[in-house]
């Protein structure tokens, strides 16, 4: 985690993918993240996807990193004023539940808002706060579905099957996974809201929609097939196959020397002619390399790739990755698994692919940050909680006295 939301304090009321991811970016940026959970199930993600040991399941051990884990009953009275009491400390609320949950319980935006004008609400659910499916609840294929990134054709069991999409620029599927694609949005705009309030003392409430984010995540497959009818000269777009992946020789897939795999994008005439220079093949280059547009996908595609196949095969991935930084090639590695990158020597140096420590079992892979911060490498401040964890420790931090908390504990409040 960087330390970029230090002294941010953030209220997160979630199960499952959508807020839990959204309380794991702004955690990993530097805020501190209280989960509040129900005192009788909580987040039950602990409890489904594989158990590392009991309660502990890997996406659990993930999306719930960076976090400290409160137990309240909302429905009780002595609940909700342990709640506000805990509000007054908050800068962003985050609300993962379906549209309306937490009105219900007496403590959704309006009510915050009497309380903490200055609250930024930050809802984000499977569809959205509004709108006609806001009160249907959602699992993560559902946000994608929606927004047409899972086409299905019939099987040869006759069965409705996923297929590969035939849109340009390879379809929807480009946006991502709904949960997390939504979350990066519902995160960016908690933290521009930051900046508002700064300037205006005011808060927000936001409203973010899985589907959402996978149409914006998949801008550039969206925008060509909203607007494919309306492009009068497709010379400069590269062919497609029937699974919309641009095809041709300059931009394709290679198998090298030792049976892995380099994706070359040679399509500017200056890197094509790199490339051809430093393979010592300038018969391939073709012409002055600063005419024929900006970009061009081969001369005679089919003829063309099975020359480079030939070269591609000659040399091994590391050697062709070590030639693309020194004779300003665009290609690089293309590994078939997460696993397969994993070993990579430039992942490795960016640090998304953190090994840590969790205090239940031992060595764990995460997904870190994207970005990086100098000086602030990433670290895991807070492995995901046990359920309720925390909840002594931070009541007493609002001023809940010892003998209360040993009330609240007795009567199933916390």
């Amino acid at each position: 985690m960087s330390d970029l939301l230090k002294g941010v304090r953030v209220i997160e009321s979630a199960t499952l993918f959508n807020g839990d991811t959204v309380g794991a970016i702004l955690g990993d940026l530097g805020a501190d993240v209280i989960k509040i959970e129900s005192p009788f199930q909580g987040d039950y993600l602990r409890d489904f996807l594989g158990q590392i040991v009991p309660h502990h399941s890997p996406a659990h051990v993930q999306v719930n990193r960076q976090k400290r884990s409160v137990t309240l009953d909302l429905r009780d009275e002595r609940g909700k004023e342990a709640f506000w009491k805990l509000l007054a400390t908050a800068d962003i609320f985050v609300d993962g539940n379906i549209a309306g949950a937490m009105d219900k319980l007496g403590v959704g935006y309006e009510a915050q808002r009497e309380r903490k004008a200055d609250i930024i609400y930050c809802q984000y659910t499977g569809y959205g706060a509004d709108g006609p499916y806001a009160a249907i609840p959602t699992h993560g294929q559902m946000m994608n579905a929606l927004a047409g990134a899972n086409p299905t054709a019939r099987g040869a069991n006759g069965r409705l099957v996923p297929v590969e999409s035939d849109a340009p620029m390879r379809g929807l599927e480009t946006g991502g996974d709904g949960t997390a694609a939504g979350a990066v949005h519902a995160a960016l705009h908690a933290v521009a809201a930051l900046t508002q309030r700064a300037t205006t003392g005011e808060g927000a409430f936001i409203d973010v929609a899985g589907p959402d984010g996978v149409i914006a995540q998949g801008w550039i497959a969206a925008t060509y097939a909203l607007n494919y009818h309306r492009i009068a000269d497709t010379r400069t777009m590269p062919a497609s196959g029937k699974d919309g992946q641009a095809k041709g020789s300059r931009y394709e897939f290679y198998e090298t020397k030792d049976g892995k795999v380099v994706l070359f994008c040679g399509i500017e005439p200056k890197f094509w002619r790199n490339f051809c220079l430093a393979v010592d093949r300038p018969d391939l280059v073709g012409g002055d390399p600063n005419s024929g547009g900006p970009v061009g996908w081969g001369n005679d595609p089919e003829k063309e790739y099975a020359e480079l196949e030939k070269i591609f095969a000659s040399r091994n991935l590391a050697d062709w990755v070590a030639l693309a930084a020194e004779r300003d090639i665009p290609m690089g590695p293309a590994y078939r698994s997460i696993n397969e990158a994993a070993e990579d020597p430039h992942l490795r140096t960016r640090g998304v692919i953190h090994e840590g420590e969790h205090p239940a079992f031992g060595a764990f892979t995460y997904i870190g940050e994207a970005g990086k911060v100098a000086g602030q490498p990433y670290r895991v401040r807070h492995p995901a909680p046990r359920l309720g964890e925390h909840t002594r420790e931070i009541l007493a931090e609002v001023g809940i006295a010892e003998a209360e908390l040993d009330e609240l504990a007795a009567e199933k409040i916390i």
